[in-house]
């Protein structure tokens, strides 16, 4: 991701900062989708891969990124806290 696009992009519910995920946050969010065992803020189940995530600064919340877009809807966002 662009260092200056991250440096603007912040969580759309707190406002805090966001920071790339690590690939092992993406891999195990990845398998429990894969398990069917994922959901999101919304309460409805994340099925698709997630290409990457960007985690907010509290490390509570991970927006989803998908073709390299990151999604930063409240509700699309992936407790990992």
């Amino acid at each position: 991701m662009n260092p200056e696009l991250l440096s603007i992009l912040r969580c759309p519910e707190t406002r805090q900062t966001l920071a790339v995920a690590e690939a092992a946050v993406v891999e195990r969010l990845n398998a429990l989708a894969a398990a069917g065992q994922l959901r999101n803020a919304a309460g409805q189940a994340v099925t698709a891969k997630l290409d990457g995530g960007l985690v907010r600064a509290d490390g509570k919340a991970l927006y989803p990124v998908r073709q390299n877009v990151p999604v930063l809807l409240v509700d699309d966002a992936i407790s990992v806290g």
